[in-house]
């Protein structure tokens, strides 16, 4: 087993006890604990963003996973109520390098320390974050276990040994765990929207992070939110204009009772628009299949081209898993009731499908999360795009997202290479 040196950082030892994290493959990184002490198991993913991690660490589609953050100094702003994403904390643990020793700024509540250790939250600080970035980039994301305290202690092989015998994130079934008990609603008037709603839909909660459907809200779209377990009969009951499925942790090929909803939902010609895992959802409900990335995409920095336009958006992401679709223009859906489906977005990074646009049906989806939060604004349209859907779709007009306009749109992107 490799050991690597812990760096220096800014931490103060005195406070904190010996740390380690290791990986599935045997490589070992030795630190000091942060937040809460005792054992994290997980899979170790890297997230690229340089601000915002809060939002990160709050963000249920980080269940069950080890959230390395690349940007080296985490901490220096604090936490606050306002900012979180979800009701808790969802990362299973936590591993920065030169954690803040005080935060500093005026909307600062508490440290970000004290946060994780009273959510029961095990970190690692002063660890060389940019050597295990690299080592999952060049490998891929693994298994891995963070123990501090007396967990710490252990031999090698047992640290190890406890790493392998934990659950990979293949087959994971995650959903239904971060997502709700009870339905709400979020009201347009809550959040500046001035007169009646315009629409109301449907919202499954996979995972969703709590400004999503405020961005609804703030265009006038009255949100009612379901739990994953959510049926037919509980979308209906509603009375919804449009359908929506939000981000979420897990591997979507677990999903089989939401891709059976959506089908049911497409057959009743409803607007429906995804992000995320609603993306690959959708992607499964059209009848293609979902794969596994060697490291996924995760961060507020990542480039996608809207290929109907030649757009280039940065994003925010997370996701580990894609759908598998062909590439090359409109073709017709596996599940051939739901006519013809094109890749509407594509990331620039490594050509891995970023949206999908069904041509017959009202539904389309993206890969990545349009509330930005944190994050770059470029993908708020699609909001607004889809407030144009159940516009159209409710004046009896063209109700495939606009099929000519993304047809003339895709011909004279065509034209233009």
């Amino acid at each position: 087993m490799t050991d690597t040196n812990a760096v220096t950082g800014n931490t103060n030892p005195a406070e904190s006890s010996a740390a380690v994290l290791v990986l599935e493959d045997g490589r070992t990184f030795r630190g000091r604990s942060y937040g809460a002490t005792g054992v994290a198991l997980g899979e170790a993913v890297f997230a690229t963003g340089m601000t915002g991690y809060q939002e990160t660490i709050t963000d249920p589609s980080y269940a069950r996973q080890l959230v390395v953050q690349t940007a080296p100094h985490i901490g220096n702003t604090g936490v606050n109520k306002e900012d979180a994403e979800s009701r808790r904390i969802w990362v299973a643990g936590y591993v920065v390098r030169d954690a803040a020793r005080r935060p500093s700024n005026w909307r600062s509540e508490r440290s970000l320390d004290a946060e994780l250790v009273e959510q029961g939250i095990v970190g690692i600080q002063a660890v060389d974050t940019r050597a295990i970035t690299r080592h999952l980039r060049e490998h891929k994301t693994m298994r891995a276990g963070i123990f501090s305290g007396e967990a710490a202690q252990a031999t090698d092989k047992e640290l190890l040994d406890t790493v392998l015998a934990s659950a990979p994130m293949e087959g994971a079934r995650l959903a239904e765990e971060v997502s709700i008990d009870e339905a709400y609603v979020v009201e347009p008037a809550d959040h500046g929207w001035d007169g009646e709603p315009k629409f109301s839909i449907a919202a499954i909660d996979l995972g969703i992070k709590a400004m999503t459907p405020v961005r609804f809200a703030e265009r006038g779209v009255r949100v009612h939110v379901l739990p994953a377990t959510a049926t037919l009969e509980d979308v209906k009951a509603v009375n919804p204009d449009g359908f929506f499925m939000s981000n979420g942790p897990g591997d979507p090929a677990t999903a089989d009772a939401q891709v059976k909803l959506l089908r049911s939902v497409l057959d009743e010609k409803l607007p429906y628009f995804g992000i995320c895992f609603g993306n690959q959802i959708l992607g499964r409900a059209l009848g293609f299949g979902t794969y596994k990335l060697k490291y996924g995409h995760r961060g507020i920095n990542q480039p996608v081209m809207d290929r109907r336009t030649g757009k280039v958006e940065i994003t925010s992401q997370n996701h580990g898993f894609a759908v598998d679709a062909p590439m090359d223009g409109a073709t017709m859906a596996p599940e051939e009731r739901f006519g013809r489906v094109e890749v509407s977005h594509v990331s620039l990074n490594d050509d891995v499908v970023e949206g999908l646009a069904c041509l017959d049906i009202p539904a389309f989806s993206v890969q990545y999360h349009p509330e930005a939060a944190a994050g770059p604004h470029d993908a708020a349209y699609l909001f607004d795009r889809f407030i144009e859907l159940m516009e159209s779709t409710k004046n009896g007009q063209d109700a495939a997202q606009g099929t000519d306009t993304q047809t003339s749109n895709s011909a004279k992107n065509e034209d233009t290479k």
